[in-house]
This record gives C-alpha cells, structure tokens and sequence, in this order.
C-alpha cells in the first residue's frame, strides 16, 4: 500500500521561499541598480589596471586561482572587504591577496555600495559579532552566505 504524502516543493521552490522568508525577517532595502556600482577615481582603476597586468605577466601557478583572484579585485570595490570574507575562507583570501600582492582590509572598503545586496553580510550585521559569523560559529543558512539580491 502506498501512502498519500504530500508533494515536497522542488528544491529551487524551498531555495526562493527561504530566501523570501529570509530577506523579510532581515529587513533588507532595496539597492537601486544606479547605486550598485562603486565610482572609482583615475588613480584607483589606473592601480587595479597595474595590478592586473603585473599579476597576469608574472603568475605561475595555477591559472584558476588567477582568475578567481582577479575576480575577487574587480569586486572588491563594489561589495566591501566583509562580503569577500564572507564568501572566501581565511586561507583563501590570504591566497588571493599574495596573489595580487594586496590586502584586502587595506585595499578595499569595509563595505561597497553593493554590500546591501548580500544576504550573508545581512545575516552577519544581526550577529553579535562579524567574525563569529566569518569562522562559522554562527552558521549562515545553506547558499544564502555568497548570496545577493
């Protein structure tokens, strides 16, 4: 005999109702999409240009964590040191930094003008403390850590 159970939600169905459920109890405002991007002076993008074509003239190693890095140098801006230690463990940001030759916290800004699309960030400011949430003794929900809305 086989018992009628109800039909679960798919899981990208559950994945849109916690993050629905998640960003309502987080409180989180819309970032209008002018205001999304970081305006960046001369100075600064003639320096990420420098360190781009330093890093891809003198890398050797694998050429994933090149791209991963130069990645994590044209985002740095717009979203903030936090959200990068959010999204990339302490081993890997201290690879990406040698990689380019930065550091993050000095590099970049605590926080973008994108940071408040990251539901991870979100979660993070209601902690009681951001590296708590960083070393993962206060968990994220499943995806919503490298998340953005």
């Amino acid at each position: 005999m086989s018992e009628n159970k109800p039909a679960m939600p798919s899981n990208s169905a559950l994945h849109r109702a916690i993050a629905k459920l998640t960003t309502a109890t987080l409180d989180m405002k819309e970032v209008p999409k002018e205001e999304r991007l970081a305006t960046l002076s001369d100075e600064q993008k003639s320096q990420i240009q420098e360190i781009i074509n330093t890093v891809i003239r003198d890398h050797s190693g694998q050429v994933d964590e090149l791209e991963s890095a130069l990645g994590m140098l044209l985002i740095g801006h717009h979203f903030g040191w936090k959200v990068l230690h959010l999204i990339h463990s302490k081993k890997t940001i201290r690879k990406y930094e040698d990689i380019l030759g930065i550091k993050i916290r000095e590099f970049f800004p605590e926080r973008g003008p994108s940071s408040g699309r990251s539901i991870g960030l979100a979660f993070a400011d209601n902690a009681t403390n951001f590296w708590r949430v960083v070393s993962g003794d206060i968990k994220i929900p499943d995806g919503q850590r490298r998340e953005v809305k």
